[in-house]
């Protein structure tokens, strides 16, 4: 079919044409903003969830929708080794220049530029990462210690009482937020804690792959409590069927019931292979109805595409080492990937591959759901491995 008027959008954070089975989510999402700007108690939210479930895109359209309706929304991508004040200062600073031409009476927001101003010159010293040539003033005394936990706390309640004087809330989106180090994880959650407890207007939406939620306790104990952790996963089977449907009825285009089962299985109702499936299938198809032999057909390109993109960026990335621990984690079936097992499979003692497992964590290719345990934070990435590294015995051999 044509190629022009194909309806599918693989991507990373592309929102889909059909987000389908998350409107429960969104709607909490829109409460909670709600509750949150007129002065009520309201919890964060933390989206947790593997790679390809569709974090990405639920951040995006809660902001987009938030944005819609007058919040103040700051975005914000967290990379590996970036220092958090390097990514709040200019996010901070576009919103409260934002705030100040809100029709409103008053100077909060003023105030709040030269705080930001006293938390940028503070920083500038203790992280070298730290890049911001603008003047903004200071505010002598406030967010400026250089302290990370106090300034930035200093920081939001001046800024949640901007948002306050122009009757709205600061929202602070967050992807990846499993990126940022532990000391700095807790100073965010402190901040947005003070906030909390004084009733002005900034909250954390937030979005993370699952340690996030282990992250967050031991950054702040106190961290359950003011956050909701909403676990992101596969769609239902009702909702993987829409997200396929849908967007092909649009364009006067069905589906045969065995070619949806068929991708239904293929997929696991991952939202982001959903997407590579349907494009595929499409291109794959001669005319509506698409077939189960259409869809059998767009498998191979699928995965030839998954393998070179969405599995190859994350696998280029891993030392030898790392490597041949994830190939060993693909030859066990997934209830026997304890570290034990995998540290036999590779002939090494358990110590001797802890570094190699943490790291793996610290580069979200791994998880624990429970001590000793491990699974891979990218759906069908054993798959990848075997395909990759198709010799398990050579892989022992280079041990």
């Amino acid at each position: 079919m044509d190629p022009r008027t194909n309806p599918y959008a693989p991507g990373a954070g592309t929102i889909p044409p059909e987000l389908a089975g998350r409107d429960e989510i969104i709607n909490k999402a829109a409460i909670a903003l709600d509750r949150c700007r007129n002065g009520l108690s309201s919890r964060g939210l933390l989206l947790v969830g593997l790679r390809g479930v569709g974090k990405t895109v639920l951040l995006t359209r809660i902001s987009q929708e938030a944005e819609a309706r007058g919040f103040a929304a700051v975005s914000i991508e967290t990379p590996e080794k970036r220092s958090l004040p390097a990514l709040i200062i200019p996010a901070l600073r576009s919103a409260l220049l934002r705030l100040d031409k809100m029709a409103a009476a008053g100077d909060l927001g003023k105030r709040a530029l030269r705080v930001l101003g006293g938390f940028v010159g503070a920083m500038k010293i203790k992280y070298k990462d730290v890049e911001f040539g603008v003047d903004l003033g200071t505010e002598l005394g406030i967010a400026d210690s250089g302290d990370l936990e106090h300034d930035l706390a200093d920081l939001f309640l001046a800024v949640g009482a901007a948002a306050k004087e122009k009757k709205t809330a600061l929202v602070l989106f967050i992807d990846e937020i499993q990126y940022i180090e532990e000391e700095q994880f807790a100073a965010l959650i402190m901040a947005s804690h003070k906030c909390a407890q004084t009733q002005l207007p900034v909250i954390l939406i937030g979005a993370g792959l699952p340690q996030l939620v282990g992250q967050a306790g031991r950054a702040k104990s106190y961290a359950e409590r003011l956050f909701e952790y909403q676990k992101i996963g596969p769609l239902d089977e009702s909702a993987a069927k829409e997200a396929l449907v849908s967007p092909a009825a649009k364009q006067g285009v069905q589906y045969e019931k065995s070619a949806l089962e068929y991708i239904l299985s293929q997929t696991e109702a991952y939202p982001y292979f959903l997407q590579e499936w349907g494009k595929h299938s499409w291109q794959c198809a001669k005319q509506s109805p698409i077939l189960c032999k259409d869809a059998q057909s767009a498998t191979d390109l699928a995965i030839a595409d998954l393998d070179a993109g969405f599995f190859r960026v994350r696998f280029d990335r891993l030392t030898p080492g790392e490597k041949k621990y994830l190939r060993a984690m693909a030859e066990l079936a997934p209830e026997s990937r304890r570290s034990g097992d995998i540290a036999h499979l590779l002939n090494k003692e358990v110590q001797s591959d802890a570094p190699t497992r943490a790291t793996l964590i610290a580069k979200g290719m791994i998880y624990s759901p429970s001590h000793g345990d491990n699974s891979f934070t990218v759906p069908l990435f054993e798959g990848f491995m075997k395909r990759v590294m198709p010799d398990f015995k050579a892989v022992l051999v280079g041990s």
